[in-house]
């Protein structure tokens, strides 16, 4: 079976004032949504329930409910492909040894805070970062980002995927 999972971070709403309208076509036939943290407040979740189920852990700049409800790192399994979830990994050099503490199971983390999108495999573990998307800071666009478990075959892509401005 194949799993498409949409990953999400760094939305900071209300500072950027709605989720991008490319998103609800991007993760229209996803089963599942992670977002990496810096929601900001708890609406973005109702929103992005309405397309999916959502895993979701807390980042570095949220409102109260949000800290109050979020774990700070979480760890689900979809089909056979377990994933952490974490919004701070760290600065990009430790990634990998950061990544394998955390989650020594993992097959693949997901991640945010940076805002840079990152998709690399150390070691057999896939570090997957989206970027932000609505904040591109020091990238050309935002984005989003679109996991695929491979059941049959055990495998898992990851896929950046930028936004129009």
């Amino acid at each position: 079976m194949l799993h498409r999972i949409g990953v999400i971070s760094d939305t900071h709403l209300p500072q950027f004032k709605q989720l991008p309208e490319a998103l609800w076509t991007h993760f229209a036939d996803v089963e599942l949504i992670i977002h990496a943290g810096d929601l900001s407040q708890l609406s973005v979740l109702s929103e992005l329930e309405t397309l999916a189920p959502v895993v979701a852990v807390q980042g570095n700049v949220e409102l109260p409910e949000v800290v109050m409800q979020l774990p700070i790192k979480k760890e689900i399994t979809v089909g056979g492909c377990r994933i952490g979830i974490v919004h701070i990994l760290g600065s990009a050099q430790a990634y990998p040894q950061t990544a394998r503490r955390e989650f020594p199971l993992a097959r693949v983390v997901v991640f945010g805070h940076s805002h840079n999108p990152y998709n690399e495999e150390h070691a057999g573990q896939l570090l997957f970062n989206p970027g932000s998307a609505t904040d591109r800071r020091h990238q050309p666009t935002c984005s989003l980002g679109m996991l695929t478990i491979d059941d049959q075959d055990g495998s898992v892509h990851g896929e950046t995927i930028p936004l129009p401005r």
